[in-house]
């Protein structure tokens, strides 16, 4: 979720430190671009580090037995989140 938004915080930090010169009172448009672009490389590591701690999904185990005295088959399903 986080790599589309690193990833454009590195291209507009890399725009304002290489492509303009512009006079931004009080900051440095370099200082700025070095800056997103730190942040942009944060929010993809985040999001490779976020990626592999959740572990979406479940477990299952079905069993099916049948029942001696009417016939019939029983199915049994438990279901473990994790």
């Amino acid at each position: 979720m986080y790599i589309g938004l690193g990833i454009v915080l590195i291209v507009i930090g890399a725009i304002l430190s290489f492509a303009l010169n512009i006079d931004l009172p009080g900051i440095d448009d370099d200082t700025l671009g070095f800056i997103l672009m730190a942040a942009g490389v944060v929010a993809i590591l985040l999001s490779f580090a976020m990626r592999g701690r959740s572990n979406r999904g479940y477990s299952a185990t079905r069993q099916s037995t049948v029942d001696p005295s009417t016939g019939t088959r029983v199915d049994r399903t438990d279901v473990d989140p994790r």
